[in-house]
């Protein structure tokens, strides 16, 4: 798939500045229940892909509530996420391919310009999938391509980046995004079921060799959520069944998984590493139907 080129030179000095202004008018978070000082990510930078939409932009949106600052990866929907940089008190948005070794470079070069130092949490949550389902003997080997390019090669990339550039020594935090069709193998999603299963896999790997530097590696596991990439394709009885299959009788919503993320990338959580946090669904099964037959069409990114 064609790599999508990092911000250019000029493009990184006009967010520096816009960054600059709001430090300027807004120098910190304030509440009145948490005064800035004592937001648990105050004083820290995060990188997360993906976060012009859907689950990434309420990632990004619940870090900077906990005091974060923000380098928001995206990789075509500039305006959504140049509005949410600009919504953000301390945030830049960065154009990037994330299954680009530059576009990712690029992310944490703009953390360190932009914020004075190295980032301290990764958040991967740029993602793929085939709208159309395909069964595994019907799955193209260019869907299969474009899906491994960006979950997997993409969040090998991220997390590579970030084991070599990540603050060490305390604070260090890395998440990825996973699914529960890493576990449920529900018919029409061997690519991208792989392709998150092949992302867990490096996690736990990751976690153990980071440990010795505190950077601990973890990842979310979300399973319906009602997001443009979970409705794309799918069918209103599909959706009913998904809705009804789950636990709790409904799907998620953003808001469900960025606090479970935010987590992870507190102080609280220094003693979990190498873990999978699951929907509940992933233990109990999915309810959609392997007889469904969505309407056809083309994979779409989350970012």
């Amino acid at each position: 798939m064609n790599s999508t080129s990092a911000i250019t030179n000029s493009q990184s000095q006009s967010h520096t500045r816009n960054l600059a202004n709001k430090l300027m008018a807004t120098s910190a978070i304030t509440s009145p229940a948490a005064p800035a000082a004592t937001l648990p990510l105050a004083g820290r930078v995060a990188i997360v892909t993906g976060a012009s939409r859907g689950i990434g932009r309420g990632i990004a949106t619940h870090l900077s509530s906990l005091g974060a600052s923000l380098v928001l990866g995206y990789a075509s929907s500039s305006q959504q996420a140049d509005a949410l940089a600009a919504e953000l008190p301390r945030a830049v948005a960065v154009k990037a391919d994330v299954s680009d070794e530059a576009g990712v470079r690029s992310l944490f070069d703009a953390a360190e310009s932009a914020f004075g130092g190295a980032a301290h949490i990764l958040v991967a949550c740029a993602g793929l999938g085939i709208g159309t389902y395909p069964s595994l003997a019907n799955t193209s080997t260019a869907d299969f391509d474009n899906v491994f390019a960006v979950n997997t090669r993409g969040a090998f990339l991220c997390l590579r980046e970030a084991a070599n550039r990540l603050r060490r020594g305390g604070g260090g935090r890395i998440v990825a995004v996973s699914s529960t069709l890493a576990a449920t193998l529900l018919p029409g999603y061997a690519a991208y079921a792989a392709s998150k299963a092949a992302v867990e896999a490096m996690v736990r790997v990751a976690a153990k060799e980071l440990g010795s530097a505190r950077v601990t590696v973890n990842c979310v596991a979300p399973g319906p959520v009602a997001t443009e990439l979970f409705f794309d394709g799918k069918s209103e009885e599909a959706v009913e069944r998904f809705r009804a299959g789950h636990p709790m009788g409904r799907l998620g919503e953003v808001g469900d998984i960025a606090p479970a993320v935010g987590f992870l990338c507190t102080d609280a959580a220094e003693w979990v590493n190498g873990q999978a946090i699951l929907d509940e669904a992933r233990r109990h099964g999915a309810a959609a139907s392997a007889s469904e037959a969505p309407r056809r069409e083309r994979g779409r990114a989350t970012s």
